[in-house]
């Protein structure tokens, strides 16, 4: 109390001595989004376990582990506004499967596609939250693809942009006490790339789609997704249904507990012709954090078609994600 004030809100400088401020319990945006598993190890180890500043001390000697506990579940009455969705909600970022949960995110991803010619694909996403409930997104693709015949050993790696896509997601239920999460989302792909260039489709592509999250015993998680993909002219491209799952379990090693979470998803689509079949692929992976705060993420795996081998090559993936409403990029580590 002396610090965070006995209503949650952060005593003045003038009271406590110091000019670092200090975080507002009462302020839903802020007190919702880490789950307490976090806020129990600040507690417990004092605010450099987490990257913040010493001057938030150590409880871990004073108080024990159901005290610290009673303690974050008496900091989460301060803030009333329950429409925002809880941080444990907030699983691993999955290689392909979209998460429910809303993110102020930077995220940059990359694939390679082992076939000839040869592809290197990039996206840069920016997320950003709209209230408890909304995201807005902002979609840049941009690589490089080898523009050589396939008939030739010769490359001609060329530069591009693919299709700029917009998205917007909202949540439609949350609970902690069921530990799961569902959000409506929809994407729009426009034709800003050369699809002559393989850098694009040459048409506007809409994609709808549903996400679920749950949490599951012993660290597990699941999260699943399934959607369309339809496009205006569908002789540019395939009108599609897709459908996506990803289970994994997080490990926490380290004096203050770097998260480490394989994970394995399995994919599905199927173009709404009588020509094609099913394509499965199967997408082991890891994601890692970098910060001591956590806040910036490494993600890698390789996608792995099951069928139509003959055609269809592995993909090779990486994303760096970095979390910039915990702070900037270089901070705490």
């Amino acid at each position: 109390m002396a610090c965070h004030g006995v209503d949650g809100t952060g005593a003045p400088a003038s009271t406590v001595g110091f000019d670092v401020p200090l975080p507002d319990f009462t302020d839903s945006s802020f007190a919702s989004r880490e789950a307490a598993a976090d806020w129990v190890i600040v507690a417990r180890e004092g605010g450099p376990a987490r990257g913040f500043s010493e001057i938030m001390p150590a409880f871990g000697d004073a108080l024990t582990e159901d005290e610290l506990l009673a303690t974050v579940d008496h900091i989460h009455t301060f803030y009333t506004d329950k429409r925002w969705p809880r941080g444990e909600l907030n699983l691993p970022r999955a290689l392909v499967t979209t998460k429910a949960f809303p993110e102020d995110e930077m995220v940059v991803t990359g694939a390679y596609r082992h076939m000839q010619p040869g592809k290197l694909s990039n996206k840069l996403i920016y997320e950003r939250r709209l209230g408890p409930l909304n995201q807005f997104e902002l979609i840049v693709p941009f690589g490089w693809a080898d523009q050589s015949p396939r008939s030739t050993s010769d490359t001609d790696w060329q530069s591009g942009m693919g299709d700029v896509g917009l998205a917007l997601k909202r949540v439609m239920f949350h609970s902690m006490e069921t530990g799961s999460i569902l959000s409506l989302g929809g994407e729009v792909f426009l034709p800003t790339g050369d699809k002559d260039r393989r850098f694009g489709s040459d048409t506007t592509v809409f994609e709808p789609y549903l996400a679920y999250g749950q949490i599951l015993p012993a660290e597990f998680f699941f999260q699943a997704q399934t959607g369309l993909i339809v496009p205006y002219d569908s002789q540019e491209k395939e009108d599609a249904v897709f459908w996506r799952g990803v289970i994994g379990r997080s490990f926490f090693t380290g004096p203050y507990g770097r998260a480490w979470s394989p994970m394995v998803e399995v994919l599905g689509s199927k173009q709404f012709t009588s020509r094609t079949h099913t394509e499965w692929d199967i997408v082991p992976q890891l994601q890692v954090t970098l910060s001591t705060r956590q806040h910036v993420r490494l993600g890698l795996g390789a996608r792995l078609p099951m069928n139509g081998k003959d055609v269809r090559k592995p993909e090779y993936m990486i994303y760096l994600l970095w979390d910039w409403f915990d702070g900037g990029f270089f901070e705490g580590w």
